[in-house]
């Protein structure tokens, strides 16, 4: 009988159990250090970047965007865990300080941002226009946020990718006939699932019973 109701609850958690785990924040002195600096402040600035850093007009570009925005202007690069995966050091920083909004890894020319459980969307990166301020390259950056409830509040990306490079622009609006065909499709992998899962429920089920008649 115990070793049916493990057999149980294990086929459970294996059914609904999200595909894939979020891989563990790597040890990153750059990333402890902006953690640090961001329970003060939204703003870090490494020291290597700090006679670039126009901290006074970037922490007013940051205190007037529509979401949470944190920053961090540091060195980034393919000799670094992320592997030149800058989006990826901007999601392990998101989930380094666990708190929702538009995270920001800056350098002297790039911006790179990434939303973390937010309804908005922002360009992936932008660059400099020449000799270009901080301030002003990060509000050039922020000018892209688009806030709206259509766009998912997902958790940000804290795996290497290999897909295709995400597109720059916003996501179409959805028309009204796709909104119905995903949810019609939605519902019908539910309804599978869940049957599935009923399948798994009523075969342990008789499996108990046929054991417990066995041994009458």
């Amino acid at each position: 009988m115990k070793r049916a109701v493990l057999l149980l609850m294990a086929t459970i958690v294996a059914l609904w159990m999200p595909s894939a785990a979020m891989a563990a924040v790597p040890a990153d002195p750059r990333i402890t250090a902006a953690i640090t600096a961001w329970a003060v402040t939204p703003l870090y600035v490494d020291p290597d970047y700090a006679s670039l850093a126009d901290t006074d007009a970037m922490l007013g570009e940051i205190r007037s965007a529509p979401v949470p925005v944190y920053v961090a202007v540091l060195p980034t690069g393919a000799w670094f865990q992320e592997k030149g995966d800058t989006a990826l050091l901007a999601g392990w920083l998101a989930h380094a300080n666990a708190k929702p909004g538009l995270y920001v890894v800056m350098d002297e020319n790039t911006s790179y941002g990434v939303e973390h459980e937010i309804h908005a969307y922002s360009a992936r990166s932008t660059y400099s226009t020449g000799k270009q301020s901080m301030s002003g390259q990060l509000s050039d950056y922020l000018d892209t946020v688009k806030v709206n409830d259509r766009y998912d509040a997902d958790p940000a990306r804290a795996t290497p990718q290999s897909a295709e490079p995400r597109s720059t622009s916003a996501p179409e609006e959805e028309s009204t006939g796709d909104a119905v065909r995903s949810g019609f499709g939605a519902g019908v992998l539910g309804l599978l699932g869940g049957a599935v899962l009923a399948g798994v429920v009523l075969g342990v089920a008789a499996l108990v019973a046929s054991k417990r008649g066995g041994s009458s």
